[in-house]
């Protein structure tokens, strides 16, 4: 690993660039850039990990916009939380936001830029419930969220991602815990709290991400199908008005009604992150 970074910043000095300030941080590629993924991404860069780069498909699909960096795809730079994510459409604009202190956001769908970066570590945390790539060979640490992944047969460690007690927990040996297809419990409410697509259309709005509502109110339109709240609370989460498939979650309602939580990263993501970078710290010390 050492050498391929000699290599890298031997190439960049040839070519007049000065990235000297790489060589004391660890280059961590972040499969996904939605919710779960943004939370991970800023437990690493609070810790110090300044270089990383998450990859994305050409319209993610987000329903806690507010806090998902794959809105950088769609609007070029995203703060969540006082951390900035920054589109980049090749390597050298990869390096360029480093410099600037920022996380770089893809769009990669097949993680060519792995191969390009050689990271130090990779993260598949595109919460696929499944594993549909991923190999421990990809770096020296690769990581898993979620389900469908085996330690250390696919990936090095899994980090959990159902809610409950193991919410978090870092598996070196073994499996997560399967997906069971039912939100986690909030006030009572699991299922009652997402909104999904009936059919597939294109999205347009009625109300937006933290309004009020009440059950039966229209939130939003699917071509001219009406799509009505399931539960009094706050919008936490609204897709954007996009093109969707059928049984896509389309919204999110926040049946604790405490606007604050629309924009601020979940326990469960901040769970997550701090399992990813214990499982990070794990293997490089």
């Amino acid at each position: 690993m050492e050498g391929s970074k000699q290599t890298k910043k031997e190439d960049q000095k040839n070519n007049g660039e000065d990235w000297t300030f790489m060589k004391d941080f660890k280059i961590v590629v972040i499969k996904g850039a939605g919710e779960m993924a943004t939370g991970i991404a800023h437990r690493l860069f609070m810790a110090n990990f300044k270089t990383i780069v998450m990859t994305e498909i050409p319209k993610p699909i987000s329903v806690r916009r507010t806090v998902a960096f794959s809105e950088v795809v769609y609007e070029g730079k995203k703060e969540v939380e006082g951390v900035t994510a920054e589109y980049a459409k090749h390597l050298r604009e990869v390096f360029d936001i480093w410099k600037r202190q920022n996380i770089a956001v893809m769009v990669d769908p097949g993680w060519g830029i792995v191969g390009e970066l050689k990271p130090d570590a990779v993260v598949d945390a595109i919460m696929a419930k499944r594993n549909i790539g991923t190999k421990n060979d990809e770096a020296p640490i690769v990581i898993g969220v979620g389900p469908g992944f085996c330690a250390p047969s696919d990936v090095h460690a899994v980090v959990e991602s159902n809610r409950g007690h193991n919410l978090g927990k870092v598996i070196y040996s073994g499996f997560a815990e399967a997906h069971t297809g039912i939100p986690g419990s909030t006030m009572g409410y699991t299922k009652e709290r997402v909104l999904r697509a009936p059919h597939e259309g294109t999205i347009k709005h009625v109300k937006h991400i933290g309004d009020e509502v009440k059950k039966g109110e229209l939130v939003l339109y699917i071509d001219k199908t009406l799509v009505f709240a399931s539960i009094d609370g706050i919008l936490r989460g609204l897709i954007r008005e996009i093109d969707i498939k059928t049984n896509e979650k389309i919204g999110d309602i926040d049946p604790r009604g405490i606007r604050e939580y629309c924009y601020t990263i979940t326990e469960k993501a901040r769970a997550i992150g701090g399992g990813v970078l214990e499982a990070i710290m794990h293997f490089s010390n």
